[in-house]
């Protein structure tokens, strides 16, 4: 799994339907009573399907895409993004940390 953290603000609209003219999403609204739950289906319907996932700060909902595409180059073309604006992960903990604690703005999950 190789996972992109996004460290600069991006209106999370903008960066939502900007990703939308790619790929058709599913969404999953969460709450503190079942964001484990929806979480864990989250991470289980990226390991099987060929898409990409996507998670943002303050927004309760997790994002599945249905088609895989060039995450880094849209959103450098879209929103002028450079190297230290990001940081790639490999392990699913980190950007989900990063994200709850205000560190990170959105992570983008990818198989």
């Amino acid at each position: 799994m190789l996972n992109l953290v996004i460290k600069k603000w991006i209106e999370p609209y903008k960066l939502l339907e900007t990703i939308k003219d790619y790929s058709t999403v599913e969404e999953f609204s969460f709450d503190g009573s079942n964001k484990s739950i929806l979480k864990s289906h989250f991470l289980k319907q990226l390991k099987t399907e060929k898409g990409f996932g996507l998670y943002m700060k303050n927004v309760n909902k997790f994002y599945l895409f249905d088609v895989a595409c060039n995450v880094k180059e849209i959103l450098t073309k879209n929103f002028e993004l450079s190297d230290e604006d990001w940081s790639i992960f490999e392990d699913e903990d980190t950007p989900f940390s990063l994200v709850d604690s205000g560190k990170a703005e959105a992570a983008f999950f990818m198989y």
